[in-house]
């Protein structure tokens, strides 16, 4: 009895805790989970080993994310940049997508995600694709072109305190706060 747990001592346990959102038992839980990603042969290394991102978007409550492959990609620390995670880049996902999580860190990681060219802004490339993922891909979901270009000038009139044309952190933050369903509705479940 206490498979995960005799694998996981209680002093890295007690770090973990330290260092997420988590409680002990959502740290055994993502351990269990992130186990059963790997090959059997690998279990025995959770700690150390890396699980792709094929796997991971097999979980359950990424497979219907529409952000599922930017979530991996702000997420995961490899160095190949394959998407591929450690169990402590999993436990860092799930902490930041707890209920646990203060709203500041999840709309950091909100921004991440919908950064799709990692350049510190959202301009309206990536607004586009937010909204294109947001709507689904589907031609019968899809905008037109113009009812795509009037709601991203929406979204710039609102956000964009500044007026370069771009919506930096703290704009999308400012955003963000007034907006008292994000932190609650920025989660995963395990």
């Amino acid at each position: 009895m206490g498979g995960s747990a005799s694998l996981l001592p209680a002093e890295v346990l007690g770090e973990l805790q330290e260092l997420t959102f988590l409680s002990k038992q959502e740290i055994l839980l993502a351990y269990r989970r992130f186990s059963e990603l790997l090959p059997r042969r690998e279990r025995d290394n959770v700690c150390s080993a890396r699980v792709p991102k094929s796997q991971i978007l097999t979980l359950p409550e990424l497979r219907a994310n529409p952000f599922q492959h930017r979530i991996c990609h702000v997420f995961s620390t490899s160095s190949s940049g394959d998407g591929s995670m450690s169990f402590e880049d999993f436990l860092d996902m799930l902490s930041v997508f707890s209920d646990a999580a203060t709203a500041d860190i999840k709309s950091h990681y909100a921004f991440r995600i919908f950064d799709f060219d990692d350049d510190g802004t959202l301009d309206r490339n990536d607004l586009e694709k937010l909204v294109n993922c947001l709507t689904g891909q589907g031609v019968e979901s899809r905008l037109s072109d113009a009812e795509m270009e009037q709601l991203i000038d929406n979204i710039l009139e609102e956000s964009d305190i500044d007026k370069d044309g771009t919506i930096n952190l703290s704009e999308f933050q400012h955003v963000v706060s007034r907006s008292p369903d994000f932190a609650s509705s920025f989660k995963i479940v395990l």
